[in-house]
């Protein structure tokens, strides 16, 4: 069964002139354990198409549907619960607070939802991402590779079942942004997690499964590499 399925999804907002359309009948299905690679020039829809898919925005028109759970249906309560506890998120620019250590930063969310012995958890992710000795820094101690593993640590900390990573690798150089690549693809394949990734540059698929491309806010082609 698909983790996140994507139904004739389409998303238009209103201005002032006429309503700009970011997406138009998107459809897809990921699974667990599944790597994918949304692919498109900026402004192509993809930064739109990741909020939808993690209910941090709704479609005009058509669905998703979250390990079962319609996201459109979801009252406020019903939300907060399916992002906290399903969803992780990666942005390009880390995100990463700079007044927290690196082991309170990945803590965070843990914390924010009243969980206890969130120090190990957060150890125990720094560790998977192979950041074991940087726990008592602080995010200006470290490259920015090391911040983008934090933030890797920080979305994972409370096992999602969905991942979302915007641009991750924007803002890092080839070799660093590899090494991201890889973890992404770690994630999903030995966590189960089903990963989607938007990236406006083709040499960042090169890990994924399958590549999603766009144009327009249309879903252009779908390729699957496994």
């Amino acid at each position: 069964m698909a983790l996140l399925e994507v139904q004739n999804v389409s998303k238009a907002y209103k201005t002032q002139s006429a309503p700009v359309v970011a997406l138009q009948n998107v459809s897809f299905e990921i699974d667990p354990g599944e790597f994918a690679a949304v692919v498109g020039r900026s402004g192509c829809g993809k930064s739109t198409l990741l909020n939808v898919c993690g209910a941090m925005d709704f479609p005009t028109s058509g669905e998703v549907v979250i390990d079962g759970q319609i996201t459109s249906r979801l009252n406020d309560a019903a939300l907060t619960r399916l992002r906290r506890q399903k969803i992780g998120f990666i942005f390009q620019s880390f995100q990463l607070l700079h007044t927290l250590t690196i082991a309170e930063n990945v803590e965070l969310p843990l914390m924010l939802a009243g969980e206890k012995n969130t120090r190990r958890a957060a150890l125990e992710r720094l560790d998977w991402v192979e950041l074991p000795d940087v726990a008592d820094r602080y995010p200006h101690q470290i490259s920015g590779g090391q911040q983008q593993r934090t933030a890797i640590a920080r979305a994972l900390v409370h096992n999602p079942r969905l991942l979302l990573a915007d641009e991750p690798t924007g803002n890092l150089d080839t070799v660093t942004g590899d090494i991201i690549l890889q973890l992404l693809h770690r994630t999903a394949h030995e966590l189960r997690v089903a990963v989607v990734m938007a990236t406006h540059g083709a040499e960042s698929t090169a890990a994924a499964d399958r590549v999603i491309a766009m144009r327009d806010g249309r879903l252009e082609t779908a390729t699957v590499f496994r």
